[in-house]
């Protein structure tokens, strides 16, 4: 605002001038523009001075949310830590049990295959023992009609 008003004055007093004549005109002109020159120097030094007090403030900020940031992390950071591990660990153990569900299955179908050939083999050797009883109960049958039949010849010779 004050800048304006001495702008003003400025500009007042430039007028002034020229209406004093035209011998001070070139005179003044001159000293008009070298002081519209300051003017612009000085509110260039002005802007300049600003944005460095503003970048410096950026910067303090940017400091002070690092390590709002990095205090974060660190409340955050043991639990994370500890859970990286954990999945780190479970992560290795489903890598063994892998291989190992794969033998178990490989496993369990060959204990089913050898499971059914037993029963199979078992059924052959039921019928077989009941094929063996049946010849030997028959066996037994034949022999005991010829025994009778000898004893009765026998008798019948007495």
């Amino acid at each position: 605002m004050e800048e304006q008003q001495q702008h003003i004055r400025q500009i007042k007093n430039s007028r002034r001038m020229e209406e004093d004549g035209e011998e001070e005109s070139p005179r003044s002109a001159l000293s008009s523009v070298q002081a519209r020159e300051e003017e612009i120097e000085r509110k260039k030094m002005e802007v300049k001075e600003k944005v460095f007090a503003r970048l410096c403030r950026v910067e303090e900020e940017s400091k002070h949310l690092a390590m709002i940031r990095g205090e974060l992390e660190a409340m955050v950071d043991p639990t994370r830590n500890e859970a990286a591990a954990l999945r780190k660990k479970i992560d290795a153990v489903s890598r063994a049990l892998k291989p190992l569900g794969q033998s178990c299955l490989r496993k369990e179908k060959e204990y089913t295959e050898a499971l059914v050939a037993f029963d199979e083999k078992n059924k052959e050797k039921s019928q077989l023992v009941a094929k063996l009883m049946e010849l030997v109960g028959e066996s037994e049958r034949l022999r005991m009609r010829k025994l009778e039949e000898l004893n009765k010849s026998i008798d019948f010779f007495r």
